[in-house]
């Protein structure tokens, strides 16, 4: 399902976009003044933005400018401003599309298929996506070998990568040190089993709230490991 960012001061037709949109099959967010939707915009993951220009605290254009040096989300703009010099300059700032205020929902409705649509014509068409796990808060890129803990990036050695990696891709699966350290360092252990532990270690202080009592990787003793969801 779509999401998409409404940021309108006026509630009446924020709300009435909101609904014209859920019955339409979006996931639909609300945010009523400039700043509060400039740092929901740059902070979350959106398929969309519908951005009015004169809003309090920031205005339409100072957010769409600063949306679009982060991300390449469509942006709708709706505004009562109806002078050429306003919609230019809009548009100059990388915006989709500008919709003069009064207009009937269903058009906006349609735009936003019609962008969302264009969008992820453009996307598939480009390079394939990376290959991403996610797991409650976890996100590991193994495309790029980065990793995110609660949108937070951990630095993490290329050994420290794969095992956490191996170990989310066979989630609830017991793995000896043995057998993860055949997997991982492609050789036996030969009584350095030692290595696991020392990793498992590392890979705890960056992913778990309380390495004390692990949410992520458990110890199953006298056996190994695994890894929880």
């Amino acid at each position: 399902m779509s999401r998409i960012l409404i940021i309108e001061d006026e509630e009446s037709i924020a709300e009435l976009e909101k609904d014209y949109l859920e019955l339409s099959g979006f996931e639909v967010a609300i945010e009523t003044d400039g700043e509060s939707g400039r740092d929901r915009a740059l902070e979350e993951d959106f398929d969309m933005f519908i951005l009015d220009l004169m809003l309090p605290g920031i205005d339409g254009f100072a957010i769409c400018k600063q949306i679009r040096e982060k991300k390449n989300t469509p942006i709708i703009i709706v505004s009562a401003k109806k002078d050429d010099i306003d919609k230019i300059h809009g548009l100059g700032l990388g915006a989709d599309d500008y919709m003069t205020k009064p207009f009937s929902p269903s058009e906006l409705v349609a735009r936003v298929k019609a962008h969302l649509a264009r969008y992820e014509r453009l996307v598939s068409s480009g390079q394939p996506k990376n290959d991403v796990i996610e797991i409650r808060g976890i996100r590991i890129d193994k495309t790029a070998r980065r990793v995110w803990v609660n949108k937070e990036e951990k630095n993490f050695t290329n050994k420290e990568f794969d095992l956490l990696t191996f170990l989310a891709e066979n989630p609830n699966h017991v793995f000896t040190k043995e057998e993860l350290f055949q997997k991982i360092w492609n050789m036996d252990s030969v009584g350095d089993i030692a290595t696991v532990t020392v990793h498992i270690k590392k890979i705890r202080e960056k992913i778990e709230y309380n390495t004390a009592k692990p949410q992520y990787i458990e110890t199953i003793w006298g056996v190994g490991y695994r890894f929880k969801i």
